[in-house]
């Protein structure tokens, strides 16, 4: 199924990515169904976070919480690689759940969205960036 992300969505994560770099970025992707409308900046508390990520639990928590009140759902998960390519690294295919959610992740030349799935990432579009 095609994704579509708003252009708030694709500047709010670029923004993320450039202010905290050299450190990963991270956040929650909301909407509904194919549509990602939503971006929830996190913490990203990895106790190296310039080389790998994890999204606060309890803004993981809070955001589904919201989708259960009606709230937009949580579609995904984002993080940039300041230094690395916007493709799934050895860590992000070992960590991640085959749940079908969608994988977005930034360098400061674009933004890639992935499918995380029972064989592995499928790629989904690409979000060059201006700049």
């Amino acid at each position: 199924m095609p994704i579509e992300v708003t252009r708030d969505v694709v500047e709010a994560m670029q923004h993320a990515a450039a202010a905290a770099h050299p450190r990963e970025a991270c956040g929650i992707l909301t909407g509904e169904g194919a549509r990602i409308t939503g971006f929830v900046e996190t913490r990203n508390v990895h106790p190296t976070p310039e080389t790998h990520f994890e999204i606060d639990p309890q803004a993981l928590i809070d955001a589904h919480r919201d989708a259960r009140e009606g709230g937009p759902q949580v579609l995904g998960y984002f993080h940039s690689h300041p230094e690395g390519a916007a493709e799934p690294s050895k860590t992000d295919i070992a960590m991640a759940a085959q749940d079908g959610m969608v994988w977005a992740i930034a360098t400061s030349r674009e933004i890639r969205l992935f499918r995380a799935g029972e064989g592995g990432f499928e790629w989904l579009c690409t979000h060059a960036l201006e700049g």
